[in-house]
């Protein structure tokens, strides 16, 4: 499956040349035939170095640079880390067409105030929470859209990987890793097939081999009312080899189930080939389970749909599927999972009076 794609090629601009740039924004728009024209980052060399390894024409110096060579209808890669993105937008012109990086600021503040600013500019601005377009996730939209799998009610996300976030300096120093930099995705999931949840519950724990990280394990609990079921479990500290490592989305309706191995977790950052099971209800019951082949993966494929719905976005005048005014809400479920974390569940003293 894949994303659909816009019917003319707009110039894109990035901003930032760091390794998700490297790794998957870059890759994903070459795959697809987008015209990357530009690129900026506060190091010069490191700008320089993406620009050659991409066969992009133009580094800038500065952003004010950028901003003064920028073409008709270009569109702005905004791939700079949660805190700089308020500050970055602020320099953007009036109107201007943006993909920010995940996360949308490093709080539900943050992301208030880039809501704004996106308004107050009319901005026609998206938020690359990419796993929503990732081959297998759009396959399994697929088949529950042709209603092969019935009413959807049974969501489980689980990880239990290795992860080494030595990769990732700054998240040494945040106060927020887990949820903020990686269950996010899978929240924002869960609201893109099922909506915004009634409530959330979750808890967040560091853990004694990662201590010097805020938080490295999450159980979160998006709440859909008595009869759906959405759950996200993650454990980046299974440090003992790859033999039991996995990583599943399981999707369960009234008439069948889709299992996803994703591997692009397992043995980080190397990733194993994901796999696409689905079984779904005959005539005396349920088939068995069967494989269905997925072409591409999270990384970088998914990450041509988030550009893509930009600019198709830029040629309709339609809002984006991924827009700010949608992503607000993820960053509102995410605010809501650390706040019931820091909260805590009921204490035990209270029921035992007896």
């Amino acid at each position: 499956m894949k994303p659909a794609l816009p019917l003319h090629t707009h110039p894109v601009f990035i901003i930032g040349a760091g390794g998700i740039v490297n790794a998957a924004h870059l890759p994903a728009y070459q795959l697809a035939g987008f015209s990357v024209q530009g690129i900026y980052d506060l190091s010069y060399e490191k700008a320089a170095a993406t620009a050659a390894s991409f066969n992009i024409p133009q580094v800038f110096h500065s952003l004010e640079a950028m901003l003064a060579a920028a073409p008709e209808g270009v569109i702005y890669d905004v791939a700079v880390p949660g805190s700089a993105m308020l500050s970055v937008l602020e320099q953007l012109p009036a109107g201007a067409r943006a993909l920010l990086q995940k996360p949308m600021g490093e709080n539900l503040q943050q992301a208030q105030q880039i809501l704004a600013l996106t308004r107050a500019k009319q901005m026609l601005a998206a938020v690359n929470f990419q796993l929503r377009y990732a081959p297998y996730i759009l396959a399994a939209k697929d088949m529950m859209q042709r209603g092969e799998i019935g009413a959807l009610n049974d969501v489980e996300i689980n990880v239990n990987v290795y992860t080494p976030w030595r990769l990732w300096d700054f998240l040494y120093t945040a106060e927020r890793v887990e949820i903020l930099y990686h269950s996010i995705h899978y929240i924002d999931l869960v609201r893109n097939l099922l909506g915004n949840p009634v409530s959330v519950f979750a808890k967040t724990v560091k853990h004694p081999a990662m201590a010097q990280l805020a938080s490295v394990r999450s159980n979160i609990i998006m709440d859909y009312g008595d009869l759906v079921r959405a759950n996200i479990l993650t454990n980046h500290c299974h440090h003992f080899g790859n033999e039991q490592q996995h990583a599943y989305i399981k999707l369960e309706g009234d008439k069948g189930a889709i299992k996803i191995d994703f591997g692009a977790l397992i043995n980080y950052p190397h990733g194993v080939g994901d796999r696409f099971y689905y079984t779904v209800a005959n005539g005396n019951g349920y088939t068995e389970w069967k494989e269905l082949p997925v072409e591409g993966t999270w990384f970088p494929h998914a990450f041509t749909g988030s550009m893509a719905q930009l600019m198709v976005a830029a040629e309709t005048g339609a809002r984006p599927d991924n827009s700010v005014e949608d992503c607000i809400d993820t960053m509102a479920c995410v605010e809501a999972a650390y706040a019931a974390s820091q909260q805590g569940g009921l204490p035990l003293r209270n029921f035992q009076n007896f």
